[in-house]
């Protein structure tokens, strides 16, 4: 047999977790067909891998790519770290089922302009997906936020029983057709009206149809347990798995609190389906809050609507020179975007290192200045905290971005290096990996990264794109809940 794609001579490692082996890897349409020692093998197209490593294609499960997929398919952020897979859709800001008529309401405005919401129907969306053919595959949830636009007048109200009734309905049929489940954001001014009572028939329709449930917690500062405490009886009383976005201890004023957040979730995790999502940084980056502006952290302007030369500098800086607090010049910047520094090292390793948690970039790009974290966020999570500062063994790394994440999301055949898995391949070397994105310069491709396999098809290729993506939409089709194994404790 000749096969259409073989790669010789890799350190495989699978994404079970389990340590690395010497294998030749065949792959045959658009599926891995054989592994093992092939030495009289033929194919198509050879590839020596000279010993590097083979994994599953990264799945990075926190994206705001939303409007990107569409409109830049190439998708270099992330298909030139490794990534071969995103979900979007989180923080309850999602591309659809959603038009709009006017303004685009905050954060939904990370995702992009008002002619980037054009998809009334979760199927509109999937279809414009797939006619656009990315580079890597997409899988979506439903943002709680967009589904209030949507049928709202003002987001600063509870809805009542007919706008709850008229958001299920959305959600269900985005359900019906594919979407993997429903995200929220809490803690952002246009959902925080939201009440438990909102949010749990929406979740129960979740439950009802196999999907997930992920939350940007209502409160990731003082109010973190209290919150997580509301995230877990709303997803078990809707009887759904849940991923906590971005678990951390933000502000000054909370550093040292991971352990007792983490213990939490592992106690959830013994009764429930209970993960976290996190990226390696210790900055977070979003629209430009109010409520997140003090002089406890150093807050750096990404972009600003009224004040565009404003972008780049610190808020001190620019509050300093306009002879303002820093509330007002906030004030005067808005709409805009920031970096905040606003977690501890310490904490953040924790929640990275941690069986429960899964590797996510968080990644905005369409800031015309992102968090280096859209560019660099799983490259250093292999080379800067498994290899360099030896925090989790190179393959438990790799778990936390491939078989996990693939379970958690009902990616089916995906996350693992198996006979019958699709071909969704990174092959990178270890010695010479490197996320080169920083805040300086965070618009930098990482160094290390060999090869990209999407699908069966070469994707990327020492740094050069293919240009015949393979990428598509990735419908649910199966009951999420089924997949993911219960937590216990060692």
């Amino acid at each position: 047999m000749v096969y259409d794609l073989l790669i010789r001579n890799a350190n495989v490692l699978d994404g079970s977790g389990a340590a690395h082996f010497r294998a030749d890897v065949a792959i045959q349409g658009e599926r891995i067909c054989a592994i093992g020692d092939m030495p009289y093998a033929t194919a198509i197209t050879i590839i020596d891998a000279q010993e590097r490593y083979l994994a599953p294609g990264f799945i990075d499960v926190h994206t705001h790519d939303d409007t990107n997929v569409i409109r830049t398919p190439e998708m270099l952020p992330k298909l030139t770290q490794g990534v071969t897979t995103v979900v979007v859709g989180n923080c309850g800001i999602s591309a659809s089922p959603v038009t709009l008529a006017s303004e685009v309401p905050d954060p939904m405005n990370l995702l992009g302009k008002l002619e980037d919401f054009r998809y009334p129907s979760f199927s509109a969306y999937a279809n414009a997906v797939d006619a656009a053919t990315p580079s890597i595959n997409v899988a979506a949830l439903v943002g709680h936020t967009s589904l209030r636009s949507q049928v709202m007048d003002s987001f600063t109200r509870p809805a009542n029983r007919e706008e709850i009734a008229n958001m299920e309905a959305l959600l269900s049929q985005a359900l019906d057709e594919g979407a993997l489940g429903l995200s929220s954001g809490l803690a952002y001014r246009n959902a925080i009206h939201a009440p438990t009572t909102e949010m749990a028939p929406l979740v129960a329709a979740v439950g009802k149809s196999g999907g997930v449930y992920t939350t940007h917690l209502r409160d990731e500062f003082a109010g973190l347990l209290d919150a997580m405490d509301e995230a877990f009886a709303t997803a078990r009383s809707g009887q759904v798995p849940l991923v906590i976005s971005h678990l951390k201890c933000a502000g000054a004023g909370n550093w040292g609190g991971a352990s007792k957040a983490l213990g939490k979730l592992e106690t959830a995790a013994q009764h429930q389906h209970a993960h976290c999502d996190c990226y390696p940084y210790t900055a977070g980056s979003s629209t430009l809050d109010l409520g997140q502006v003090t002089d406890e952290i150093e807050i750096t302007i990404t972009w600003s609507t009224p004040h565009p030369e404003q972008a780049r500098r610190p808020l001190k800086e620019i509050a300093a020179e306009w002879g303002v607090s820093l509330l007002d010049a906030a004030k005067q910047l808005q709409p805009a975007g920031a970096v905040y520094h606003n977690m501890s090292e310490a904490d953040m390793q924790q929640v990275l290192a941690h069986p429960l948690s899964m590797v996510g970039s968080d990644g905005l790009p369409n800031d015309p200045h992102p968090h280096p974290r859209l560019w660099g966020a799983f490259p250093r999570v292999l080379a800067h905290y498994s290899r360099d500062l030896k925090l989790m063994p190179l393959a438990e790394a790799v778990r936390k971005m491939t078989s996990l994440s693939a379970a958690n999301f009902g990616l089916t055949d995906r996350g693992v290096i198996r006979i019958g898995a699709y071909a969704d391949l990174t092959l990178f070397d270890l010695k010479t990996l490197e996320d080169t994105a920083n805040y300086e310069t965070p618009i930098a491709a990482a160094k290390g990264i060999e090869m990209v396999i999407v699908n069966g098809k070469i994707a990327y290729h020492q740094g050069t794109i293919s240009d015949q993506r393979a990428g598509r939409m990735l419908r649910r089709t199966e009951r999420i809940l089924q997949s993911i194994p219960t937590f216990h404790p060692n």
